[in-house]
């Protein structure tokens, strides 16, 4: 178990957080929500011990082990991907060191020989024998091939790096578990075997994380970092959010009697009870929710940016024809004679593990890369907005917000500019900011108001929920369903292409998968399944 007591901790003026008093309990998942630059990391620092508090105390269980996610893609670069999971486990892995130097020895003497039946003592009682076989498995289910697990760090992508830090982490069966953002660069399947390991999981687990999905999935309680405080809440992310919105409408009904507002909360809480039994922790959960009262539950300070994408005109019927489009990098192929048609209000989601293959095809539909062959087509009717991930290019100028965005408008007065920049929270002096100091969601929220400016009917999106909080994806999310023209994007996010994706498009190394149905339905259909397990078949697959 790991608990704070009276924790604050403070940067000068600002106060990050202050006299926070949690409890952390094993069997739980424990998902830290909060605004961009509310201090969700830097809490997790703090009960892993890299950031020292201001007050207060963080209380470790004595003889638990804490694991924490390493964010540091370059500490293990000169080590083998399978010892740099096994150093997951510190005392574990300095048996290991320590007992091979041993046996490594010419003039191995008597008192060698007691240490090594020493070491071979304490390496039983850890299951040393068995962390080779449980590291290869973590490896595995996150992606990792075996012929990668004996290969130096060094020599894998960065993608792959991340999957090794996080077979590390989750190595050993660790007492308490800290996770930020262990989705991030994750492809769908490799967070799927994410979210079944952790929901198996029966030790405590303390995660950040933007993906909803995710967290619904496996968090049986949230700790939401507002007003500079942190309260916990028994249940889900999705509980959490509707209980804020209960709690601020009820406030704005000062006039409904204490009993009506009762009679509300009781009714939101039993249909969310009903769904508890399912969940992981049930009965307890159920009890807590069951107890709950009005005072329990607080508005969120938070705000939603308002985003809303309007057309000029209706695209016609036939918006884009691919034809036998290929494209190689040196020996690596990236797209392999691709060819679909899109039609008006096609929602389409490009999945899949290679994000390089998703980006190419957007630059080559943008013209900003030629196909080695093939070609497209796009409708005389079509108006395209375009999101691209890699997105610095456009934030390189001595330009504030106002001018900024005034560039890509065609109605100039500053009063609008600032009127859609307030929609997209640059208010008063935020609206002064230079461009070229924005943070990774600001430049976002930039973005997609340029994008909504030109009033598009066809939307491109490479990955636009990257850096977004919670708040802005549901957003972005909310509106991209309500879009009535059409749309190719990729994502990670389960529950951002669950509900807006109307069809699904897989790019794999022989072709393409095209299926006009819902992602989870995509995820189960056997014969997709099937050529999933088969990694790919050398000819083109139609089915």
């Amino acid at each position: 178990m790991i608990s704070t007591s009276n924790i604050s901790l403070s940067y000068g003026k600002r106060t990050l957080f202050e006299e926070v008093n949690l409890k952390f309990t094993p069997g739980n998942c424990y998902g830290i929500i909060g605004a961009n630059g509310s201090g969700k990391s830097t809490f997790i620092k703090v009960l892993s011990g890299e950031v020292e508090q201001t007050t207060g105390n963080v209380i470790v269980t004595p003889g638990e082990r804490l694991a924490t996610l390493k964010q540091d893609q370059f500490e293990f670069d000169e080590y083998q991907v399978i010892k740099t999971v096994i150093m997951g486990h510190q005392k574990l892995y300095s048996i290991m060191e320590e007992r091979d130097a041993l046996y490594a020895k010419e003039d191995f003497s008597d008192e060698d020989g007691i240490r090594a039946a020493e070491l071979e003592g304490e390496f039983g009682e850890i299951y040393g024998w068995e962390s080779e076989s449980e590291a290869a498995e973590l490896l595995s289910g996150l992606g990792i091939s075996d012929e990668d697990h004996t290969k130096l760090m060094k020599d894998l992508s960065g993608n792959e790096k991340v999957k090794v830090l996080l077979a590390q982490a989750l190595f050993g069966n660790p007492d308490i578990l800290l996770l930020d953002e262990p989705t991030n660069h994750l492809d769908i399947i490799s967070i799927g075997w994410l979210e079944d390991f952790l929901e198996k999981f029966k030790n405590t687990v303390i995660v950040i994380s933007h993906d909803r999905h995710f967290i619904n999935k496996v968090c049986t309680h949230i700790a939401d970092i507002d007003y500079g405080h942190i309260e916990m809440y028994t249940g889900n992310y999705d509980f959490w959010l509707e209980s804020s919105q209960l709690a601020a409408k009820q406030a704005k009904d000062s006039n409904k009697k204490i009993e009506a507002k009762r009679a509300e909360l009781q009714e939101f809480i039993a249909r969310f009870s009903a769904n508890a039994s399912k969940s992981k922790q049930a009965t307890s959960r159920k009890k807590q929710l069951d107890n709950l009262t009005l005072a329990d539950i607080k508005p969120s300070s938070r705000k939603m940016p308002y985003i809303a994408f309007k057309s000029e005109r209706e695209a016609g019927n036939n918006l884009l024809e691919l034809e036998n489009l290929t494209k190689n990098y040196g020996e690596e192929i990236i797209l392999n004679d691709v060819t679909f048609k899109v039609e008006r209000g096609d929602k389409i989601a490009l999945v899949g593990p290679n994000d390089v293959v998703k980006t190419t095809l957007f630059n080559i539909l943008t013209n900003n890369e030629d196909p080695d062959q093939g070609s497209f087509t796009w409708g005389s009717t079509t108006k395209v907005a375009y999101f691209p991930k890699d997105n610095a290019e456009f934030f390189n100028v001595d330009l504030n917000l106002i001018d900024w965005l005034r560039q890509y408008s065609k109605e100039k007065e500053e009063s609008y500019i600032r009127g859609f920049l307030g929609r997209m929270l640059f208010s008063g002096q935020e609206s002064l900011k230079k461009a070229s100091v924005l943070s990774g969601g600001e430049r976002v929220r930039c973005l997609l108001a340029k994008m909504m400016l030109s009033n598009p009917n066809v939307l491109l999106l490479d990955g636009p929920t990257y850096h977004l909080d919670m708040e802005a994806i549901s957003a972005l999310n909310n509106s991209l369903i309500d879009f009535p023209g059409t749309i190719i994007f990729s994502s990670h996010d389960h529950q951002f292409i669950q509900t807006i994706a109307n069809r699904i498009i897989e790019i794999i190394p022989s072709g393409i998968i095209d299926k006009r149905m819902n992602f989870d339905e995509y995820l189960n259909d056997d014969k997709i399944k099937n050529i999933h397990m088969n990694v790919y078949h050398e000819e083109a697959i139609n089915i």
